[in-house]
């Protein structure tokens, strides 16, 4: 069998990030650039210097709501004008979110979370799914291992990101015939990140932290850059045949 060289790298047009100025976002974005790819980052708040500093420019960073539609679109718009082509959508935006039991959760609460991270994910690759589709491209969504294995009080967090996994299941139905694959990566406990603000915000305990880590068969937690390796791989050509599915990234929690 002939291997097939891997052709992301190449001038090919941009790779665009959601969500690249937060842990698993910046990893990404840094591991894309290492693989000699031109990435667009999104951020909501503010612009992350130290990345834009160390990376140059190989990166650009641009401020954005995603549920704000005619904005992704504009977005989308201008990556095309200045680059060509979009080659990868990569989603890895999410807003932090407490750890609460369900019954504490108020509808405008729930709401509010299903807008930011299901309704978000699909307006921007209804605004990016043209150029996908003319790139032969692939689409990539940042989870959950919770919706493998849902530990309590993690389901403002959970239950939408089963949403994402089910559209990006849907997308690689239903695009599969533009040659546009879509995958899923799940992290579990990482010391960065996400968890890393439940930690600081007094959610995750040192009695939840050891209930956790002994729950992992490998007995330790991840980082971001373990998440930014299977992303990157999932987006590349060396993953071509693989459309449709969930990995989850976890040390063996789901299992």
């Amino acid at each position: 069998m002939t291997h097939r060289p891997d052709k992301s790298g190449e001038s090919r047009g941009i790779a665009l990030v959601t969500g690249g100025s937060g842990g698993i976002g910046s990893a990404v974005v840094r591991r894309l650039v290492a693989d000699g790819q031109k990435v667009a980052f999104t951020y909501r708040n503010n612009a992350p210097s130290e990345l834009l500093t160390d990376l140059g420019e190989q990166v650009e960073a641009h401020q954005l709501t995603l549920s704000d539609l005619v904005a992704a679109e504009k977005l989308i718009g201008g990556l095309l004008d200045r680059h060509g082509s979009i080659h990868t959508l990569i989603h890895a935006a999410g807003p932090h979110v407490p750890m609460v039991h369900l019954s504490h959760v108020t509808p405008d609460q729930f709401a509010e979370q299903v807008n930011a991270d299901l309704v978000g994910f699909f307006n921007i690759v209804h605004a990016a799914l043209p150029a996908l589709r003319s790139s032969t491209g692939s689409i990539v969504a940042v989870t959950s291992a919770a919706t493998s294995r849902y530990p309590k009080r993690d389901g403002l967090s959970a239950i939408p990101k089963g949403g994402v996994e089910a559209m990006v299941r849907a997308l690689a139905v239903e695009e599969g015939r533009y040659g546009v694959r879509a995958n899923c990566v799940g992290p579990g406990m990482l010391n960065d990140g996400m968890a890393a603000r439940l930690i600081a915000a007094g959610d995750l305990d040192e009695r939840s932290l050891a209930i956790t880590s002994s729950n992992i068969p490998l007995g330790r937690f991840g980082t971001s850059h373990d998440i930014a390796e299977a992303v990157a791989f999932l987006a590349s050509d060396r993953a071509d045949f693989i459309s449709g599915q969930n990995l989850n990234v976890d040390g063996g929690y789901s299992v």
